[in-house]
């Protein structure tokens, strides 16, 4: 495996192979979400390549950039294990600089749901994102579906763009008790991890709701809210596929998302129907 700190070196690289190119972009502390981006990239591309980067835009004042899990020398043998052919591993200095050109999300789709309690977050993601994929210009980019708006915007993004590079969506991985898998996992406790379990434990509720033909949105949240109890929820939305707000549930064009706070951690979670 090859690591690579630097963007043009990168790009000069990835020219003079000439292949398929498989990008798994993180943000590091990999567990088996992560590992499972880097295996269906392997199977279809013939160079996987995976970036390690904590973007420091996407953090807002007050938010757990300082704090944010670093496993650098775990990530590199998770790499290597995995058949990462190339790893990105940049610093701040390597891709931004004082004066930067930046992205906004777009008004509505970016200003709700995470984005409106996190307003400017996704400015940062798809600046990094649209940068990333500038670097490696990859043939396949691999997203996982628990960061369901992210995934949307970018997808967006490289739909009104223009862009070369195709965005494979890939299910979410959950841990045998049905936590979704998450980098910020690692600061619950005991207990705040077994409070946690009532987020997936409401989507399991509403599956359950839909199941038997109730399909009224009101009627599912206020059955998750039960479920979500005393948790401090940011927000459940039931949306179509394109964000949009429903009063029933489409099947086949639905997503149920949450997103709440564990003691002081915030943690989302979804599902597609």
């Amino acid at each position: 495996m090859k690591i690579i700190v630097n963007p043009l070196e990168l790009k000069k690289y990835l020219k003079e192979n000439n292949k398929t190119i498989g990008f798994v972009p993180t943000m590091g502390a990999l567990h088996d979400g992560h590992i499972t981006l880097i295996k269906e990239a392997r199977k279809a591309n013939q160079l996987v390549v995976v970036s390690i980067f904590v973007n420091p835009t996407q953090f807002l004042k007050g938010e757990d950039l300082d704090k944010y899990p670093k496993k650098d020398e775990a990530d590199k043998q998770i790499c290597e294990m995995s058949g990462v052919d190339v790893l990105f591993f940049p610093n701040a200095n390597n891709i931004y600089t004082e004066d930067e050109v930046s992205l906004v999300a777009p008004s509505i789709r970016g200003y709700v749901l995470e984005g409106n309690s996190r307003p400017g977050h996704f400015n940062g993601v798809l600046t990094v994102v649209m940068k990333l994929l500038n670097i490696v210009t990859p043939t396949n980019a691999y997203f996982g579906k628990k960061d369901a708006q992210q995934l949307n915007l970018i997808k967006l993004m490289v739909k009104q763009l223009f862009m070369s590079v195709n965005i494979i969506a890939i299910d979410t991985v959950r841990d045998s008790d049905g936590l979704a898998m998450s980098s910020r996992n690692i600061y619950l406790s005991k207990n705040e991890r077994a409070e946690a379990l009532k987020i997936s434990s409401s989507l399991y509720e509403a599956s359950k709701l839909i199941s038997n033909s109730i399909l009224k949105v009101e009627t599912i949240k206020d059955g998750m809210k039960k479920i979500l109890n005393p948790l401090e929820i940011e927000y459940i939305e039931i949306l179509n596929r394109e964000f949009e707000y429903l009063d029933s549930v489409e099947i086949g064009n639905t997503i149920i998302l949450v997103e709440a706070k564990v003691g002081k951690t915030r943690l989302l979670d979804n599902i597609w129907l």
